[in-house]
């Protein structure tokens, strides 16, 4: 081992804690990236590999009725390689153990010819035989939530019908990875689930012999989707089709999407962020190296060593840092991610999904803590490399002393003596203590990104589900029907007040913007499902226009007063153009609220209803359930409080999750900022407070010059600190907003509270470990002459 790399270790070794504190601070940087880029590469590599061999379909198109011959004219549009057609219900059961009614999607199984789209994953059980009827595969999510296998019987009504149903397999499709109700954003396992059937048995059940109501479509590798659909849409207009959409608008292909973006936003916002502060740790330490070392500079060079290798030596010092950084930030990564991996099985439904490291993003990490850390020690290297031998073997000039600038106001007597020596001390070092400020100030702000996710849940959770939903529990009905269907469920056992509601699928258009979804017609003046502002106030259904999502108008990029152009998706598919009246404020999905009257004219209809919003008798709870049960025409209920209790323990699980890794890496970085900058003033005063020791001053006053340095930086950085956090965490909100959630940004005393405390605690620490070196300090060695 050369003499400069024995010296390194023992260097190494006497800053042990330190460089500790900076390689935790970098590690934690380094975790987020390496953690988020893996989750990255888990899911796309996952998604590519079970869309291929399992054929996701590029398109996707449902109709009323259409005959099966109509298949060899789809397969006939330019460009289409392969076409399905198929027939898709809808099921309602009463589940053991489950109060309210469960609902479901059932696709059919083709018997007469091999399924060539959306294949099957077989978790377990087998396939129905053809002709043999009643037998069924059930989603894996669905099975699981309620325990049921292979060889279990389901009841369930099938287009008014109750049937009972064998389950012979658990199966998994490509179509259904986030297995969610249609129009909800929000998985509920427990109360949706998807079934496939033999298609005859189906067809049957559905009035639907010799015909199809949905059809997916391959398209040839390279082409372009958009000719497709457009012919799709027109052959399919005559038999009720609705308007096609590919993998884009797929509700389980976007949320996949979606995640993969959010975990492109953190894999650069928090890393920039720590590796900044690392970046600035390590920058301090080496130069208060140098400084200290300039005696063993100038022997090292007229012993011969070059500037180079001078240079390279102190080099070594940050990737010390960065090894210690990059090992546990490694390992932190992937324990991370495998984590979250796990609770990903709650969300996404593959096959098998394992954590896949990301092995090139561990050697980016490797390249960019490198060069922060370069970048960090550049200045300081510079200045061991020029210093000439001679002036090395000097002791550094004194510092010059003078009255600081509070003494020169006049006020002087208002300060301790050991206050105005600190005084003194930062007006000599303007940057040191505006980088010491800064470093302290983003300590202060970090702490404030998890507790405003922490808030932002609570007030999702009240604002969603209890001042915009308000009703109990909302009644779809099969097909939309008339007013006699509204009054019967008005009549409902337990219905305290009911308020109908059209649900009208459309393409919602600006410019050459659009966004598939539902509009709502409401009646005016709604007291249950309401659409609210930013304040949390009703905003008034307008009699002629739309009311849309705040973040639907931002992915529009429409203004209110802008006209949006409504491509209807049902019945003749009329376009209608109306004016943008106003933004809703809201934090799950995406909605589109109209005058329930306006859009029954659009659509030149009466009084048709597609369900109710009702609130229910607590005390009649059960009874109103056991009612909805025997109503045929009732396609699915939607129970409020189930809703808010999915997103619980879902979602609101994940970001809890997440927001508990924020917490703890801004404790670690709170913790390293202050002990780090504590030892760097200790190590560079230490001949200053050794000589007020000699001169009679005691150890609390030698411990208040060096305290009372970091006491004013740490007060002037808090208040920048916490604006700093409240940035960021608007930052984070932003970054990680989607079609499915949008976490409100929430910066409440307490999160403030949280963050100031940490660094007081952080720096309460750092002062006594200070105070206790300060009382142990060897006056004779520290005072030793250096000429």
């Amino acid at each position: 081992m050369r003499a400069l790399d024995r010296k390194l270790l023992r260097d190494v070794g006497k800053m042990k804690g330190q460089m500790l504190a900076v390689g935790l601070v970098m590690a934690c940087g380094l975790a987020m990236m390496i953690m988020a880029r893996s989750l990255i590469l888990s899911l796309d590599t996952t998604r590519v590999h079970y869309y291929e061999e399992h054929r996701f379909a590029d398109v996707f198109c449902d109709l009323k009725r259409a005959p099966n011959s109509l298949r060899e004219r789809l397969e006939r549009i330019p460009s289409v390689a392969a076409v399905d057609t198929r027939v898709k219900g809808s099921v309602r059961m009463d589940l053991p153990g489950l109060a309210e009614p469960a609902d479901g999607t059932i696709l059919s199984l083709p018997e007469d010819r091999p399924m060539q789209m959306n294949l099957l994953y077989l978790r377990a059980g087998r396939y129905p035989e053809p002709g043999k009827a009643r037998e069924v595969l059930m989603g894996e999510a669905f099975a699981d939530a309620h325990g049921f296998r292979p060889g279990d019987t389901v009841e369930v009504i099938l287009r008014g019908g109750k049937e009972t149903l064998e389950i012979v397999g658990i199966a998994l499709s490509p179509e259904y990875v986030f297995e969610t109700r249609p129009g909800q954003a929000l998985p509920d396992n427990k109360r949706f689930g998807v079934f496939w059937m033999n298609e005859r048995d189906l067809a049957a059940a559905y009035d639907l012999d010799g015909a199809f109501n949905s059809v997916v479509i391959d398209v040839a590798p390279g082409a372009d989707t958009a000719p497709v659909m457009a012919e799709l849409d027109r052959l399919l207009e005559p038999y009720g089709g609705l308007i096609a959409f590919d993998r884009h608008d797929h509700p389980s292909a976007k949320e996949l999407d979606d995640e993969i973006a959010i975990l492109n936003g953190l894999s650069v916002a928090f890393p920039i962020v720590f590796l900044g502060i690392a970046t600035f740790m390590t920058s301090a330490v080496l130069a208060r190296v140098i400084r200290l070392q300039r005696e063993q500079i100038a022997q090292l060079k007229a012993f011969g060593y070059s500037g180079a290798q001078i240079g390279s030596h102190y080099v070594k010092f940050a990737l010390v840092i960065v090894a210690i950084g990059l090992v546990a930030g490694g390992l932190g990564g992937a324990k991370l991610g495998a984590t979250i991996v796990h609770l990903y099985h709650k969300f996404f439904r593959f096959p098998e999904l394992t954590l896949h490291l990301d092995y090139g993003a561990i050697g980016l990490a490797f390249a960019i803590s490198s060069a922060a850390s370069f970048l960090g020690v550049i200045g300081a290297v510079r200045q061991a490399v020029r210093l000439p031998p001679a002036e090395a073997m000097r002791p550094e000039p004194p510092a010059e002393f003078k009255p600081s600038f509070l003494e020169r106001l006049g006020v002087q007597n208002f300060f301790s003596p050991s206050m105005r020596m600190a005084l003194r001390n930062l007006e000599r070092k303007p940057w040191q203590a505006f980088f010491t400020t800064l470093g302290l100030a983003l300590a202060v702000g970090i702490p404030i990104v998890p507790g405003a996710m922490r808030d932002g849940i609570s007030f999702l959770l009240d604002f969603q589900w209890t001042q915009a939903q308000r009703q109990d529990a909302t009644v779809s009905l099969i097909e939309p029907s008339s007013a006699p269907a509204f009054d019967s469920l008005r009549h409902l056992p337990g219905v305290i007040h009911a308020e109908p509601f059209r649900s009208v699928p459309v393409r919602l258009r600006y410019g050459h913007r659009s966004h598939r979804l539902a509009i709502t017609g409401v009646p005016p003046g709604t007291l249950l499902n309401r659409a609210l502002d930013a304040q949390g106030r009703p905003l008034s259904i307008p009699r002629n226009g739309l009311l849309i999502s705040k973040k639907l108008a931002e992915m529009l990029g429409a203004h209110p007063g802008d006209a949006l152009e409504m491509e209807v998706q049902e019945g003749r598919r009329p376009v209608h153009t109306a004016p943008l009246a106003g933004l809703i404020t809201d934090y799950s999905g995406l909605q589109a609220y109209m005058d329930i009257d306006a859009l029954r004219r659009l659509m030149q209809e009466g009084s048709t209803v597609s369900g109710a919003h009702v609130s229910v008798d607590r005390n009649r709870w059960v009874e109103f359930l056991d009612a909805v049960k025997e109503v045929p025409r009732i396609g699915g209920v939607s129970v409020t409080a189930a809703l808010q209790e999915s997103f619980r323990k879902t979602t609101a699980d994940s970001i809890n999750l997440i927001q508990s890794i924020y917490f703890t890496f801004s404790i670690i970085v709170a913790f390293g900022v202050v002990y780090n900058s504590a030892r760097i003033a200790l190590s560079e005063r230490g001949r200053d407070l050794a000589t007020l020791r000699v001169v009679g001053f005691t150890n609390r006053e030698v411990a208040g010059v060096l305290i009372g340095e970091l006491l004013m930086l740490t007060l002037v950085a808090i208040p920048v600190g916490l604006w700093i956090g409240g940035q960021l965490a608007n930052f984070i909100v932003v970054s990680a907003s989607t079609e499915t959630v949008r976490l409100p940004l929430v910066l409440t005393q307490k999160s403030y509270a949280t963050a100031v405390l940490i660094v007081l605690l952080s720096s309460s620490f750092s002062f006594y470990v200070v105070s206790r070196r300060i009382k142990h300090l060897d006056l004779l060695e520290v005072l030793k002459a250096r000429e």
